[in-house]
């Protein structure tokens, strides 16, 4: 009776059906979000609502990945290097060509007091860092990545759907800052995913290189040098 009822847990902690009612939730968060129900972002929710379905399943933050890679110095070294590259990807290769395309650059507009303004620019680094660089690194690359694949049994079709299908909600999040900055933020959130399943799905490493990528864009808004603004 032990056994069976210990089996039974199991199952209803693996069921396809916690997966769906956990995504409805999602969907939930952003229309809240959409309507401004919600305030601030999704990403704080989201993050709550991940923390709730890791412990129902008794997962550890460990086991999706929020845990350096090999040593500390391994890990920022990759990281900076990796957000370096981002940066000077998307500034002077991947939004030219968008802004070309769409006739458009991103939608900044939201960030427009940060321009000379150093202490807006330090707290604005502050919040980037504890809600983008960690928050959505945990909660797209780390929680919903992983849910998709769970949906799939983790097989490397699931994995690879479930890049695709976060990296597009990713891009799909930030819709304010128009169609060629929901294009530019998917293909980074491509990219960050892309990290993420290459160092065996560890997530330090996308975290200081999403960090690195928006701390640099930030400094370059404070000293009016951002590329088209």
């Amino acid at each position: 009776m032990v056994i069976e009822s210990s089996e039974r847990g199991l199952a209803w902690r693996e069921s396809g059906w916690l997966v769906v009612i956990e995504f409805a939730l999602v969907v939930a968060i952003y229309l809240g979000r959409q309507h401004h129900i919600l305030k601030v972002s999704a990403t704080p929710y989201l993050l709550l609502l991940a923390w709730i379905s890791l412990r129902l399943r008794r997962i550890p933050w460990k086991q999706i990945g929020f845990m350096r890679y090999h040593s500390w110095a391994r890990t920022l070294l990759l990281g900076i290097f990796y957000g370096l590259g981002l940066e000077l990807f998307d500034l002077f290769a991947k939004q030219p060509l968008l802004t070309r395309l769409f006739r458009k650059p991103p939608d900044l507009s939201s960030f427009s007091a940060v321009r000379g303004n150093l202490k807006f620019a330090l707290a604005m680094i502050a919040l980037i860092w504890l809600l983008a660089a960690f928050g959505e690194e945990l909660v797209y690359r780390g929680y919903l990545m992983n849910r998709i694949a769970d949906l799939g049994r983790g097989t490397r079709t699931a994995w690879i759907l479930s890049l695709f299908v976060i990296s597009a909600l990713f891009g799909l999040s930030h819709y304010q800052q128009g169609l060629t900055g929901v294009i530019e933020e998917g293909s980074d959130g491509l990219i960050l995913g892309f990290m993420y399943l290459a160092y065996r799905r560890n997530l330090a490493i996308p975290i200081v290189a999403h960090g690195v990528c928006d701390t640099i864009d930030i400094a370059l808004l404070f000293f009016g040098k951002y590329p088209g603004l």
